[in-house]
């Protein structure tokens, strides 16, 4: 299709729009395409194994990110002086990390761009672009945006440095600029990258029908398994959010038979299989997941499922795992993610979740990011600084369940019914089964409003 083709353009100056956003993709993005010659429990969830490589690149050709990086370990073995090789093999271990979790990965990610660069100190815009996805899958979102555009100062008409660029910026919250990263993007080369990632803007700006179109047209243009598997998860998931759980059953289940075994999928289908009712499937899916990538949105989804059936004992095994993630990430000084902070507000201290919650905000700036903040103020009793913090998830007016949801509970602790009621309702009205234990208290709340009116 051509650059120019009025269906690809955004008119991204025409201003932000509310929006049905899967927010999992944002994170999710950092390695799709981000390879040239990038977190559903909630909001902030990052799907595990989003594709690291361009069609046409030596990492999209591999059968998959093992065989990928022994392919390309082989050919820097042949030609240790090949600078693009190193820069492919980098990118190849952060595909690798993302999709098993293991962040050991990301050090030998380092390792291989870094050689790479020490090949080819100047002008190496594809190890430039892979040290900006690798810092973006680490969440260290600013050392993204310095390394994307370090890569787009060597290659301005790199496709996969202006993808990075944009999702850096994303997570920085500086969205207007983000869209104009997504446009070069897509105007330069509108593959499978640069169409999820057009479509992830468009749900931003509340068009949730052209985000569907791009998605679809980005699966069309899949040339990997990984862009396929990528592409099928998050139709499903803008199929969940939109209420229609048979569509998002059908779009997991469709990418499970053309990539078999992918984590994502599996946690698609888990939470399609949730809000159907089909608990022992779900259960299934989430523990299939968590053996391929033991991911904390995994751990959430199969804990909060435990408990909306009344398995305690079962939930809170899960919440162990992720409070001793949550250690280990303390230990390593990560700042921590939306859904680790959401986490510590229900499980733990909800003044521990607002300390990492103002320290996270501070490094990332995102919508999910104030969201959890603002629930963690108010589960500490701060209701009016979780106000101003559940208002900043909501600028771009995100037509997203669980933030209406939190702020509806927050109205509610200031006395302000009629907000309440207006959030809730508009929460149920975007997902009226957005969580197994959540949205039944959204309709135990309205019930309770409406029979005091």
């Amino acid at each position: 299709m051509p650059a120019d083709d009025p269906r690809t353009r955004f008119r991204l100056r025409g201003g932000l729009r509310s929006t049905t956003v899967v927010l999992a993709l944002g994170a999710a993005l950092f390695s799709l395409g981000a390879l040239g010659p990038v977190p559903r429990s909630g909001p902030a969830a990052a799907p595990a194994g989003a594709p690291a490589a361009s069609a046409g690149t030596p990492a999209a050709r591999g059968g998959g990110p093992d065989a990928t990086v022994e392919s390309l370990r082989a050919r820097v073995r042949r030609l240790p002086s090949d600078a693009e090789g190193w820069a492919a093999l980098g990118m190849a271990y952060v595909q690798q990390a993302r999709s098993t979790a293991d962040p050991a990965t990301y050090g030998r990610a380092e390792a291989a761009l870094r050689r790479s660069l020490d090949v080819q100190p100047s002008g190496n815009a594809p190890a430039a672009t892979g040290m900006g996805a690798l810092e973006a899958a680490r969440h260290r979102f600013g050392h993204a945006l310095t390394w994307a555009r370090r890569a787009v100062e060597a290659n301005p008409y790199s496709a996969p440095a202006h993808g990075v660029l944009a999702d850096a910026l994303t997570q920085l919250g500086r969205y207007e600029e983000s869209f104009e990263a997504v446009q070069r993007m897509c105007d330069l080369k509108p593959d499978s990258a640069a169409l999820a990632r057009a479509s992830y803007s468009w749900e931003l700006r509340g068009d949730t029908g052209r985000a569907v179109e791009l998605m679809t047209r980005s699966l069309g243009a899949a040339g990997t398994p990984a862009e396929t598997a990528f592409a099928r998860t998050h139709l499903s998931t803008l199929a969940l959010e939109s209420g229609r759980a048979q569509a998002a059953l059908r779009h997991a289940e469709a990418g499970l038979a053309a990539v078999p075994g992918d984590a994502a999928l599996l946690e698609a289908r888990a939470r399609a299989r949730t809000v159907l009712g089909q608990t022992p499937g779900a259960v299934a899916d989430f523990t299939a997941a968590l053996a391929v990538a033991p991911l904390p949105q995994y751990l959430l989804g199969l804990g909060d499922l435990r408990l909306s059936v009344g398995d305690t004992a079962g939930a809170e095994a899960q919440y162990d795992v992720l409070r001793a993630q949550e250690t280990l990430r303390r230990s390593g000084g990560e700042a921590a993610d939306a859904d680790a902070i959401l986490f510590e507000a229900d499980h733990g201290d909800p003044a521990t979740a607002v300390r990492m919650g103002r320290t996270a905000v501070r490094e990332r700036p995102f919508l999910a990011v104030h969201d959890a903040l603002g629930w963690a103020l108010h589960r500490a009793g701060r209701d009016r600084e979780a106000l101003e913090q559940a208002d900043s998830a909501l600028r771009l007016g995100t037509a997203s369940a669980p933030f209406h949801y939190h702020r509806g509970l927050i109205n509610r602790a200031l006395g302000q019914p009629e907000a309440e009621h207006a959030d809730l309702r508009r929460a149920l009205a975007i997902d009226p089964r957005f969580h197994p234990v959540h949205a039944p208290r959204a309709r135990t709340a309205l019930s309770r409003i409406g029979s005091t009116r």
